[in-house]
């Protein structure tokens, strides 16, 4: 059965509010969720913008916080455009659906190529980078048949399995996203292949700043952006400890069909496929297991809103701000155990405006740590 392709709604943001929001993600201690409840709180990215060095003195800062210029906002936007890229915010029409309905999606993401790709329903294809020449004959099965029913194959162009599956679908549309800037694609062997994905019937996504060399640490931000984009993810060949076994971790907490291919338990690649599949992933024996599973969640609009959407006119609600004494009851109240915020609200017994504003004076100060699941902690 085809997945469907129904026209993605949304609202498309002004040049203005482009910088607006490319500043404030760009700025010092805004994250994607930080982002959200700025923008949730004060109405707009400009509101916010002007709103964070009180937030940021009032959380306790004890140095001025960066915040991004109009001028490098501008020198990235005429970057990408050099590039052939562009950026698209999370409420606008070739945003990726699933994507931003995750934990933390990405307020603003890079792109380069094929918008219609990002329309599609995506399914994720990840595994062993040391892959077999069977693996890697697999996931180039799964991605071919997938692609021909109509789905976009996400993955994160490593070496091994994401090669084989972007490679199989070049034709129908694959997917590339990137632990670095777009310009900064790794590993260094598939600089050709991410020309043949942008340059063809694929694209190549990124949220980091152009000129961002990739480094450890920003490789499972990569996979939560493969696991958030699709609709499944398949697993084929994973060591026990692995990039690929985060990426479907992340899949399942995202609530996504994770499905894993049975190996030899002989073969040290196989040990993470099998494991999952102990821990109830469904079994992929043959492409028609994953088209068949995803049919029923291809053919409805699951995801037809966006989180953080500036209003059409006018700005958020204001609060006055808080005295010492309440955001001294929840620092108080808050340790390095992540908590709930629905938990720091009834402990604390102040309104939830009052609480989630205070966190968000902590979160810009840098002394706030968010966690997976919408926890929070003081920082160490």
């Amino acid at each position: 059965m085809d997945a469907p392709r129904a026209g993605p709604k949304g609202t498309v943001l002004s040049e203005r509010q482009r910088i607006a929001w490319l500043r404030l993600i760009r700025s010092d201690n805004v994250g994607p969720a930080t982002f959200r409840d700025l923008i949730n709180h004060f109405g707009s990215a400009e509101a916010a913008l002007a709103a964070l060095p009180e937030l940021s003195a009032r959380g306790g800062a004890t140095r001025a916080i960066r915040i991004a210029s109009e001028a490098e906002a501008h020198r990235e936007l005429e970057a990408a455009h050099r590039f052939g890229a562009r950026f698209v915010g999370i409420g606008e029409p070739d945003y990726p659906q699933a994507l931003k309905q995750i934990d933390g999606a990405p307020p603003l993401l890079a792109v380069r190529g094929a918008l219609a790709a990002a329309k599609r329903p995506a399914v994720g294809i990840v595994g062993s980078r040391n892959a077999s020449i069977a693996g890697a004959k697999f996931a180039a099965m799964v991605a071919r048949d997938c692609g021909r029913a109509g789905y976009s194959v996400v993955s994160g162009l490593a070496r091994g399995i994401d090669t084989a599956a972007h490679r199989a679908s070049l034709e129908t549309g694959t997917i590339a996203a990137l632990a670095g800037g777009l310009d900064r694609p790794y590993p260094p062997e598939n600089l050709g292949l991410i020309e043949e994905i942008a340059g063809g019937n694929g694209l190549a996504v990124s949220e980091m700043p152009f000129g961002w060399e990739p480094r450890a640490r920003d490789f499972p931000r990569r996979n939560r952006l493969i696991a958030g984009i699709a609709l499944g993810l398949v697993v084929v060949e994973a060591a026990t400890r692995s990039g690929s076994l985060i990426t479907a971790r992340l899949a399942g907490e995202f609530g996504r069909l994770v499905f894993a291919v049975p190996g030899s338990p002989l073969d040290p690649r196989c040990h993470g496929t099998n494991g999952l599949l102990k821990d109830g992933a469904s079994i992929v024996t043959e492409p028609a297991d994953v088209i068949e599973a995803l049919a029923p969640l291809a053919q409805f609009e699951l995801f037809p809103s966006s989180m953080a959407e500036e209003p059409t006119r006018g700005g958020g609600a204001m609060t006055m701000p808080p005295g010492d004494t309440d955001r001294n009851r929840i620092i108080d109240a808050l340790g390095p155990t992540p908590v709930e915020i629905d938990d720091i609200i009834r402990h604390t017994g102040l309104s939830a405006s009052a609480v989630y504003l205070i966190l968000l004076e902590l979160d810009i100060s840098g002394r706030l740590h968010r966690h997976q699941g919408g926890l929070v902690s003081l920082s160490d």
